[in-house]
């Protein structure tokens, strides 16, 4: 299987919206990339035209990206390559976008704190209990799990 994948660095143009769907969540937003150049003349960087993509995602990365991603951040995205082509009023009209493989923030122009999403596992979910001789302690899975997030942290 032949595929284009690309990585472009640039800025969210739009908010990413999220949806749920029967296959897990779907999230899409804007994507603007403007190249930059060395005027040798003017000994300055001059903006180039800005391209625009839809970034698309699904499950995880969907619904960290409608988490963590807000208009104007500088990103990274890496992903599939997709041009199609739709009638509009009449027109033909070319659209590019980009299926996301991976998606994060261009540390060449901040800081970024990461967090590590954990699975949910239902023993973990329900906080399963054990009584022993009237107190409540946690199960040791539990504890097991609290602790290992806690050296995480």
């Amino acid at each position: 299987m032949n595929e284009t994948l690309v990585t472009l660095v640039g800025n969210a143009a739009t908010a990413v919206e999220f949806r749920e769907t029967a296959t897990g969540g779907m999230a899409r937003f804007r994507f603007a990339v403007t190249p930059r150049r060395w005027d040798r003349e003017k000994q300055l960087w001059a903006d180039g035209r800005t391209s625009f993509y839809t970034v698309w995602s699904w499950r995880t990365l969907a619904a960290n990206l409608a988490g963590s991603v807000s208009v104007g951040e500088p990103l990274v995205v890496h992903g599939r390559l997709k041009v199609r082509e739709e009638e509009q009023a009449g027109q033909r009209r070319t659209f590019v976008d980009v299926e996301a493989v991976a998606v994060g923030h261009d540390l060449s122009r901040g800081t970024a704190a990461f967090r590590r999403v954990v699975r949910a596992e239902p023993i973990l979910t329900e906080r399963p209990k054990r009584v022993t001789g009237g107190d409540v302690q946690e199960s040791p899975k539990q504890r097991e799990h609290d602790n290992a997030m806690a050296a995480v942290s």
